[in-house]
């Protein structure tokens, strides 16, 4: 494999942190872009305010180290945009909306500029209408099809940065950005939590019982970085099975009677399906929650 650079943004943030090591063990050139100082010595990082564009553009334009440093055209073959507020109600709405809205077209525009033609941007399962306890979801599974509803702030940012990420393709059709949806990401040692919920399910009622593992974000970022089809494109990543032991299908049964069901789930298959991610990106999920209790 070529030694492909990789620009992360936010790479210091939950996904960021488990990220560049698995990239780097790829054999991935990874530099890294964030407001906090670096986490270690000789860390390939510059320290930067992607609220500014400025910034944006000078740091998306890194290459070399040390005395080789400076900035240049073309400067990484992909950029992996992760950084962003990570919940609603942080700060005031506006705020994060700003904030949220400006990172994510700084970022495409500067790839735009600097003609690097390969984004991945973690977008959420929320722009779906996430909590589809109080949208109305639609059906079941949950698919791509899915009609986009930003319920609040947060939400509206990911329904809106996708649409951005649409216009951006449309306007270079050299470009591709690939909107990953990710579920809600857990590491190892928050499983132990999902055993209070299995005597409660309507604790997540509001994503149908789905989440991911962090190290299988990971892969599914390494294969987006892989993925050759030009424009804007979105997949659902989440696990194969649900945070809950009851079976998935009793679960839809008795909390979302009235939802148009597209098929049996079996055992405790997840509802949020990864199915396009398996099919185009090669996605498989490695990691469950019960086996790592």
């Amino acid at each position: 494999m070529k030694n492909k650079r990789i620009a992360v943004t936010g790479g210091h943030g939950k996904i960021g942190v488990v990220l560049v090591p698995y990239l780097t063990s790829l054999g991935y050139d990874v530099f890294v872009i964030d407001k906090d100082e670096p986490l270690y010595e000789g860390e390939a990082y510059m320290q930067a305010n992607l609220e500014d564009f400025g910034q944006t553009l000078d740091a998306l334009s890194s290459v070399g180290k040390d005395v080789y440093a400076r900035p240049e055209h073309k400067a990484f073959d992909a950029i992996v945009h992760l950084s962003s507020m990570p919940h609603p109600r942080m700060v005031p709405d506006s705020d994060e909306f700003r904030v949220n809205m400006i990172v994510t077209y700084n970022v495409f525009e500067a790839a735009k500029r600097l003609d690097i033609k390969n984004v991945i941007w973690t977008a959420s399962e929320v722009g779906t209408g996430v909590p589809y306890d109080k949208t109305n979801a639609p059906y079941v599974p949950v698919d791509e099809d899915y009609p986009l509803r930003g319920y609040n702030v947060y939400s509206l940012t990911k329904v809106l940065g996708e649409e951005m990420a649409h216009q951006f393709c449309l306007n270079d059709p050299k470009m591709r950005i690939t909107c990953l949806r990710l579920s809600n990401v857990m590491n190892p040692e928050e499983y132990k939590k999902f055993e209070g919920w299995q005597n409660d399910p309507k604790e997540r009622l509001w994503n149908m019982w789905t989440y991911i593992d962090n190290r299988d974000v990971a892969q599914s970022i390494e294969l987006a970085i892989q993925y050759d089809i030009r424009g804007k494109d979105e997949f659902f990543i989440t696990a194969d099975k649900t945070v809950m032991r009851t079976p998935t299908q009793e679960l839809v049964d008795k909390y979302y009677p009235e939802i148009e069901k597209r098929k049996q789930f079996e055992g405790n298959e997840v509802v949020i399906s990864n199915s396009k991610a398996k099919k185009v990106l090669g996605f498989a999920p490695k990691y469950h929650w019960e086996d790592e209790l």
